[in-house]
């Protein structure tokens, strides 16, 4: 399955112009924000960027699911102690190179919803894609699931999306794109990835031999553009997180542990520190590291990096 299938055509929200932003807001009742992105502005302190949307707009705005960056942060619980875990920047620590031509597990571990475009509870459509190597030829496997999550909340999930997934020499690729519908045709279409049957069925699937789950990717695939483009449903998070092996690349490194995607404007990614933010692995939550009461005010993903073990 070619890399292009991963999703060109299906932009999120924040990625578009203000006027089609501002047209798929009014599907979902965000009708002050719609306006905000469409009514003339006196002065404007940045050029349009090229993900759509003024970077000047967005403080204004408030709207964390108009943000289209994302960075990775890393923990290792072993080399923390207590409740509040220190986090690294991904891109900086050292690949364990033990994993290559290894099998790894990737869990969905935690979603954290600061806040997602609509009222109420969101119905989250997620697509997890990652490349992989089977028998001769690197493939690609897509798998989809579904999240109730409000603004403000942290879900456990503690999902299997894949295991095995074959670690080859030049690591591992895994990209992540979200879905809030809102349709509620679409809802209760989707409604059978929420029964115990489809959760056990998507636990048994992932553990399958990949050559077994690689037709699936075909279902997952459909089933979300289908979903994506309909209206009502606004794509939110996008980003891959390529998890590499050596020690020279820019990207995330691969190696045992938490990895946290974290949806941030374009103009915060040089100035983060991760420093200043510890992780709870029980709770799910990032709190400030200063006051321990103050969440993120970010929309954040946790997913988990182990070795495979044979049963």
């Amino acid at each position: 399955m070619p890399t292009e299938t991963w999703f060109d055509d299906i932009p999120v929200i924040g990625n578009l112009s203000p006027e089609e932003a501002a047209a798929k807001l009014l599907e979902v009742g965000e009708e002050e924000t719609a306006k905000s992105l469409t009514a003339p502005r006196k002065k404007v302190t940045t050029t349009p960027t090229d993900f759509g949307l003024r970077e000047d707009l967005l403080p204004f705005l408030d709207k964390p699911w108009l943000y289209t960056q994302h960075i990775f942060g890393y923990v290792n619980p072993s080399n923390s102690e207590g409740t509040e875990l220190l986090i690294e920047d991904a891109c900086e620590i050292e690949a364990d190179t033990t994993l290559i031509n290894n099998p790894i597990n990737i869990n969905l571990e935690q979603m954290g919803v600061a806040k997602y475009p609509g009222g109420g509870t969101h119905y989250i459509l997620f697509d997890f894609q990652a490349q992989t190597q089977i028998l001769d030829s690197r493939e690609t496997l897509n798998i989809n699931t579904t999240h109730r999550i409000k603004d403000g909340e942290v879900a456990i999930i503690n999902q299997p999306i894949f295991a095995p997934l074959y670690v080859d020499a030049e690591g591992v690729d895994f990209r992540c794109l979200t879905v809030n519908v809102k349709n509620e045709e679409d809802e209760r279409a989707l409604s059978f990835l929420e029964s115990p049957v489809f959760r056990s069925g998507l636990a048994a699937a992932a553990t399958m031999s990949q050559l077994a789950i690689f037709p699936l990717s075909h279902l997952a695939i459909g089933l979300i553009k289908m979903v994506a483009k309909r209206s009502k449903n606004v794509p939110v998070q996008k980003f891959e997180m390529g998890l590499d092996v050596s020690d020279i690349s820019e990207r995330p490194r691969l190696a045992e542990g938490f990895y946290i995607a974290v949806q941030i404007p374009e103009n915060y990614k040089n100035a983060w520190d991760w420093e200043d933010w510890v992780y709870n692995p029980e709770t799910g939550q990032i709190v400030e590291d200063g006051d321990r009461t103050e969440l993120i005010p970010y929309n954040y993903i946790v997913f988990s990096v182990s070795r495979y073990q044979v049963k």
